[in-house]
């Protein structure tokens, strides 16, 4: 791999994981566990590795930005995510502050060296 596809990738993967909080966020105003999850984000063209949706989700939830509660009542218990009260907020602001960087951000990018 040559320096540039290094860098490209190394800086690929920060942006991602900057975004993917608020991706996750974005799918679970509806109860949703962690296959149907990954499923829905893969159909929009987002696409999340289980092993690094999980942790995240444990994470939002410790942060109180999600709650679970556990199914039983299939074969195969499955633990459902929803948006907590706070974590509608969050991601609102969340939304607000993405938006305004992306406007911030093609403004720069049309006037990239100074013209």
């Amino acid at each position: 791999m040559n320096d540039t596809n290094e860098h490209l990738d190394k800086l690929m993967q920060e942006l991602r994981r900057g975004t993917l909080t608020i991706g996750v966020l974005s799918q679970l105003f509806e109860p949703q566990y962690g296959y149907s999850l990954v499923a829905s984000l893969e159909e929009r063209d987002f696409p999340v590795e289980p092993g690094t949706l999980y942790p995240l989700l444990r994470r939002l939830e410790k942060q109180g930005l999600l709650e679970s509660k556990w199914d039983t009542n299939e074969a195969r218990p499955r633990k459902y995510y929803l948006l907590s009260e706070t974590g509608k907020e969050v991601f609102e602001q969340l939304v607000v502050e993405w938006k305004s960087m992306v406007e911030s951000l093609d403004t720069l990018l049309e006037n990239k060296g100074g013209n």
